[in-house]
């Protein structure tokens, strides 16, 4: 039986053996890093960075919500370079 099985693999690869190889080009697509053309946010002035202890409760909280409002439109720009790259 052995034998049997042994002479039925000999004769398939000796089928094989004399056909050339078939040659195929295939187009393989591939996603490629671009740079990204967008300049380089620049980091405001924080309304808050120059606040001491001793300013008044008024001047610091007017100065936070100056800064929110600064931080609003910081992340619109970055997000805005972020989204120009795609």
């Amino acid at each position: 039986m052995k034998f049997l099985i042994m002479g039925f693999v000999l004769v398939l690869l000796a089928g094989c053996a004399g056909k050339d190889p078939e040659v195929r080009i295939v187009r393989v697509e591939v996603p490629v890093l671009v740079p990204c053309k967008t300049k380089m946010v620049d980091v405001p002035a924080w309304a808050a960075a120059g606040l001491h202890k001793s300013d008044s409760l008024e001047l610091k909280v007017r100065a936070l919500l100056a800064e929110r409002r600064q931080r609003i439109g910081y992340e619109r720009v970055l997000l805005s370079a972020v989204t120009a790259c795609y």
